[in-house]
């Protein structure tokens, strides 16, 4: 099994990512800041493949894809898929990859991405609200698209 830290941050991955992803409204997926960068829905099927890439890690088969995004709300669906999916590899234990490089690798990148979403949802003028993160009740193993409310906003 995978240590407790390691399940923690997929925890916190979907908890910061569902609040960036919830109440985004359907054209925020194809918001573009600038000429040339990724949008939401292009960035959101990148997470995806990263935590795909993760699970074939920890599987000792590594495979890279670069999915193509699906409508947006099928998009935040197949996120929150396949972060269950890897948090449920991570449970399993045996991992073919230490943990610390799947912490480096794909998971630090989703990390970056969301933030990357959050700050766009900002430009978009569909901002998501601040918070105490510190407070949140990110609970390992909780890494659905249901996560617990904000305890501490900031206005």
């Amino acid at each position: 099994m995978a240590s407790n830290l390691l399940r923690h941050t997929v925890a916190t991955l979907a908890y910061r990512a569902g609040k960036t992803l919830r109440g985004a409204p359907p054209e925020f997926a194809n918001f573009q800041a600038s000429a040339g960068t990724r949008t939401p829905a292009e960035i959101l099927a990148h997470v995806g493949d990263l935590l795909d890439w993760a699970i074939s890690l920890a599987d000792g088969a590594q495979a890279w894809r670069d999915s193509k995004p699906l409508e947006w709300d099928k998009e935040v669906e197949r996120f929150f898929r396949i972060l269950k999916a890897l948090d449920d590899r991570l449970a399993a234990g045996d991992l073919h990859e230490r943990e610390e490089k799947l912490f480096q690798g794909p998971i630090a990148d989703a990390l970056t991405h969301t933030g990357q979403l959050a700050m766009l949802r900002r430009m978009a003028g569909v901002p998501v609200r601040g918070e105490n993160y510190l407070l949140g009740d990110i609970v390992s193993g909780r890494v659905g698209a249901e996560q617990a409310r904000a305890h501490k906003e900031f206005a």
